[in-house]
């Protein structure tokens, strides 16, 4: 029996049809994020330990500004985009697992090949956005909950170090199934710091001070 929430979705049905059907649009520019890549970049900014504006991340998820048709029109886009980050913040607050637009299986695929691949690249794209901020403080934590997500991401498959892991499909396709938990592993490593261990009272020393020759 598990204890394991039920994973929230961030937006429903229709509204993540609307972002589809806009990002695969001649609206956007051919390298801009589509709907799977942007979600994972926007729960990415979502656990960011540190704001983005949104003129950075906007500019960066459509690689440059859309040719919206009105001013509704780029309203109603930028509002979807911000609730899904909102909604991910909101679901992370209390301690609930983002819903995740895809199955979880590899199917025997390389993740590159598949929506998980390109959801956790664009987590990544948010990761790189302000990378300082993320490895800043405990390095090896921040290395360790990110590689997952840099492991079925499909950007690094060049570096050796993790070479062994990307060879590893049972190992993989464990990693997919633990990334709404990660998601919320790593909110709670940027947001929730341990708590300092409190300083050990001094003990008072008598005072010797002042005292007179014998």
């Amino acid at each position: 029996m598990s204890d394991t929430p039920l994973p929230q979705p961030l937006l429903d049905d229709d509204e993540l049809e609307r972002l589809d059907d806009f990002l695969d649009s001649e609206q956007v520019d051919p390298d801009a994020l589509d709907l799977i890549a942007a979600h994972g970049f926007l729960v990415a900014l979502a656990v960011a330990p540190r704001e983005v504006t949104p003129a950075v991340w906007v500019a960066e998820l459509f690689h440059g500004e859309p040719r919206f048709t009105d001013a509704a029109e780029r309203g109603e886009i930028l509002a979807l985009l911000e609730r899904l980050r909102a909604n991910a913040i909101d679901v992370l607050e209390q301690g609930g697992l983002p819903e995740l637009p895809f199955e979880s299986s590899l199917d025997g695929l390389p993740p590159e090949e598949t929506p998980i691949g390109d959801w956790c690249a664009g987590f990544m794209e948010g990761v790189f956005l302000d990378e300082t901020a993320w490895f800043d403080g405990d390095e090896e934590a921040a290395a360790t909950l990110l590689l997952p997500f840099m492991a079925l991401s499909g950007l690094f498959d060049d570096e050796p170090d993790m070479a062994e892991l990307a060879a590893d499909g049972a190992r993989l396709e464990s990693l997919v199934g633990q990334l709404p938990e990660l998601v919320l592993d790593l909110y709670l490593h940027f947001r929730v710091p341990p708590e300092a261990p409190k300083p050990t009272p001094r003990k008072k020393q008598p005072a010797r001070r002042g005292k007179g020759k014998r």
